[in-house]
């Protein structure tokens, strides 16, 4: 089961990303853009994702993703931490990097990468 510390491990691993706070809990930003953050009431981590990735995530895995009404519309999904498989966890938040992060910096991290 994925923890916060698993969260913070792959998301510190793209180049850019700081771990700070966000409505007061704590949080992933790539330069200063939201990527990810714990929420309780329910437990949760908010998880910044395409509309229709959403989607999909939340027909295919009801028992890992779901939304609110508050988050109904907006690109970011909530996962529960003790249902989601670790792999697909760290490609949305791979994803969640992609989509903040300047497209500058995504092409410098690919080029090193390759």
């Amino acid at each position: 089961m994925p923890s916060w510390d698993d969260v913070v491990s792959i998301g510190t691993g793209f180049p850019g990303v700081e771990v700070t706070t966000s409505y007061g809990t704590p949080a992933l930003k790539v330069r200063r853009k939201f990527m990810c953050r714990l929420r309780s009431d329910p437990d949760a981590l908010v998880l910044r994702c395409d509309l229709g990735e959403k989607e999909a995530l939340l027909q295919g895995e009801p028992e890992a993703f779901f939304t609110t009404p508050h988050y109904d519309g907006y690109p970011a999904v909530l996962v529960r931490l003790e249902a989601v498989d670790p792999v697909e966890l760290a490609e949305l938040i791979e994803e969640a990097w992609r989509m903040q992060a300047p497209k500058r910096l995504v092409a410098e991290w690919e080029q090193a990468s390759a």
